[in-house]
């Protein structure tokens, strides 16, 4: 999975097609991914104790990875993530970062 939390995303296909949104969480065992804004429940919830407050809460439920793509902080552009090698001076290995496909930049 390509896709890490704090990355800007725009959701492909669903009720929320086309909306851009920050990933908040990133599960990739399950290959699913909280989106801020995106793919909204409504819960009702009962006060349990006494003090709580109950009523309507509105939180976000996971969506499948592969329904959302990363949009490039440099162009703005949604994007498919490629990796480059670049040489790193600790212990002279090579590292990978992601990559942009349209404009090449690193991230």
């Amino acid at each position: 999975m390509n896709i890490r939390t704090n990355d800007t995303v725009i959701v492909l296909s669903g009720k929320d097609k086309g909306r851009k949104g920050k990933i908040l969480k990133a599960m990739p065992k399950e290959n699913k991914v909280i989106v801020e804004g995106i793919n909204v429940a409504t819960c009702h919830t009962k006060p349990r104790k006494q003090g709580d407050v109950g009523g309507i809460i509105h939180k976000e439920i996971p969506i499948r990875a592969d329904k959302v793509m990363l949009v490039c902080p440099k162009c703005g552009e949604p994007t498919r993530v490629g990796h480059k090698l670049v040489f790193s001076d600790r212990k002279n290995k090579d590292v990978s970062n992601r990559a942009c496909k349209k404009c090449g930049e690193t991230f």
